[in-house]
Formats: C-alpha cells, structure tokens, sequence
C-alpha cells in the first residue's frame, strides 16, 4: 500500500452561489477531519455498568495554514480577510492528490501568525463550519 503525500494537496473555495470552485494559493499545513462523537449516557438502574450510545458529533473548527501573501486584490490572505469582513459562508474544497476531496461550508477568520528572524510569514484561516464535511472518492 502507497502512502499519499500531501503535496500538491489543494484548498479551494466558492461563494455562495457560486458555480466553480478556486484554489487558495500557499496553503502550508491542514487539520485533522472528522470528530468523535458524544456519549450519551443511556444506563438504567438495573444496570451494573454505564452504557452509551453515539451522539452527535462535534467536528469543532478547521484551522489552515497558509504562507501570507498580500500582494494582490486576488492573494490569499485578502481572499480569506474578505470572506471574513463581509461574514459570508463559503463553499470550500480540500482535494489530495489521489483525487479524494472533502467539501463543507464554513465561515472564516483570519489572523497573522508571530513572525521570528529569518523565518516566513505566515497566517491561519479558521473555519467555523456550518456544514457535514461530505467526502468523494476517486474510483479505484
């Protein structure tokens, strides 16, 4: 079994309504997916030991980090920035190189990262997801 890199892994977005999806340039680094779910404590008092069933899953928020760029009205950082000061959800897409992607709506902050000597500046983008994280897969 090969293992799959993240290089060339991809983030893109879309507004809402919009019909194609746009890559975020310089994404360095991406989160973990998915989430546990909550127990819900269902034992009875003729119960010896506590039982629990699945809850509902907390998927909590999804911080990506990118290499900061603000050179133009269509780098990244002014991209995400925008989506936060106006507050609009967008439609966004992870896709690894194997061709399997993750799509949810979220709405974004964005903060600039501390900076140090000769290291490179960069921010994170925080989704605040409003959606279940659908996932396609390529065909075997």
């Amino acid at each position: 079994m090969a293992g799959i890199l993240t290089k060339d892994t991809t983030l893109s977005y879309k507004a809402s309504g919009g019909s194609t999806f746009t890559e975020i340039d310089l994404l360095m680094e991406v989160p973990e997916l998915g989430g546990d779910p909550e127990q819900v404590d269902v034992t009875t008092l003729k119960d010896s030991v506590r039982k629990y069933i699945p809850g509902v899953r907390d998927l909590g928020d999804l911080a990506f980090k990118f290499l900061y760029d603000n050179a133009t009205t269509t780098s990244n950082y002014r991209v995400l920035k925008g989506l936060q000061d106006g507050n609009t959800a967008a439609d966004f897409k992870l896709e690894y190189p194997d061709g399997t992607a993750h799509e949810f709506s979220a709405y974004v902050n964005v903060k600039i990262d501390s900076g140090a000597v000769n290291a490179a500046l960069t921010f994170t983008a925080t989704m605040f997801l409003q959606s279940e994280i659908t996932t396609t897969n390529p065909a075997p």
